[in-house]
């Protein structure tokens, strides 16, 4: 059973608008000429990514949390597309504060998918993750392999709203298309572990504290090339439900970016690592996604991982408000 033809909307609803990968896709959508919703309460979110979009009348930002459901469907009203990438993405610490992914990315995807119904929206593009495949037995891992054991509460409340939206498709109509990312960079990054780099190389360039012994395996991919890739299936795709990978075709170690990103800012640190194989619990040491799913829709990232990690050191080095008054 299929969903409605592919195709491009003209009005979009954007949770979480005010982040870095959505506002990134708000920008895209609003230079191809689409009417923008951003819904986002600023908990994360920073209003100077919006600051181009805040000046297109075809954009309007309406603050709301979406946990409030009420709220949230009254902003919704009107939209032919939600994009869903408001969440909780602090996996590092979710063993702190467990409910916080729970509510924040399960809870919240419960609220949207509600809002959809009570609105007759019946198609949404959700910002899962690579985490969902906890530490997979087949590299590079593709979409159907086994049903993971889960490594992280937020890989968990990611794969727990992926069934949600499964599910409400099948039961309401709906179609959903659910992206497993790798980890992304690029402008607008303000969070992982390049950005902790950059901030310490700038307080501290003689020295760089690596979690993990730097042999941990990751692959990351530039921000636009994932807003391609997420426009690309929303113009194809058609299946009522379809998981899709996006990543690039390589990986690289820890250890690597640290070699990019202390070549880009002219330092030579010792290195000093606390051990193990990863950084913490729900850190997969060894990340790297079969996307043939998402290559044979015709799609392809320009940048490589090395670019990728050098672009965001430059933007961050060009935007060091983003680290606070520390450096």
């Amino acid at each position: 059973m299929t969903a409605e033809p592919a195709g491009r909307p003209t009005r979009y609803f954007v949770t979480g608008a005010a982040g870095f990968i959505a506002s990134n896709l708000v920008d895209r959508l609003l230079s191809e000429g689409h009417r923008v919703v951003g819904y986002d309460n600023f908990s994360k979110g920073r209003e100077q990514f919006l600051e181009s979009a805040l000046r297109n009348p075809s954009f309007q930002l309406i603050r709301g949390d979406v946990l409030a459901f009420d709220d949230l469907a009254d902003a919704m009203r009107g939209s032919e597309l939600v994009f869903h990438l408001a969440a909780n993405a602090d996996v590092r610490f979710g063993t702190e504060h467990p409910r916080r992914d729970l509510e924040q990315n399960t809870i919240a995807t419960w609220n949207v998918l509600e809002a959809m119904r009570r609105n007759g929206i019946r198609r949404i593009g959700f910002s899962s993750t690579g985490s969902v495949y906890g530490e997979a037995h087949m590299i590079p891992t593709p979409e159907n392999c086994p049903f993971p054991v889960q490594t992280s509460l937020y890989g968990a409340s990611k794969l727990a709203a992926e069934g949600l939206i499964a599910a409400y498709c099948e039961g309401f109509g709906m179609q959903g298309l659910i992206f497993r990312f790798v980890s992304i960079l690029g402008e607008r990054y303000s969070h992982g572990h390049v950005f902790d780099f950059c901030k310490q190389l700038l307080e501290h360039p003689d020295y760089l504290k690596i979690l993990g012994n730097g042999h941990q395996r990751k692959s990351y991919l530039y921000v636009q090339d994932c807003v391609d890739a997420i426009l690309r299936a929303v113009d194809t795709v058609r299946e009522k439900v379809s998981i899709l990978n996006l990543g690039t075709s390589e990986y690289c170690e820890v250890n690597d970016s640290v070699g990019w990103i202390s070549e880009h800012l002219g330092v030579q640190p010792r290195l000093e690592y606390t051990g193990g194989d990863r950084g913490w619990i729900g850190d997969n040491p060894f990340i790297f996604l079969d996307c043939s799913h998402m290559r044979a829709l015709g799609w392809e990232p320009r940048y490589s991982i090395r670019d990728s990690v050098i672009k965001t050191a430059r933007y961050l080095l060009e935007n060091r408000w983003l680290f606070g008054s520390a450096v």
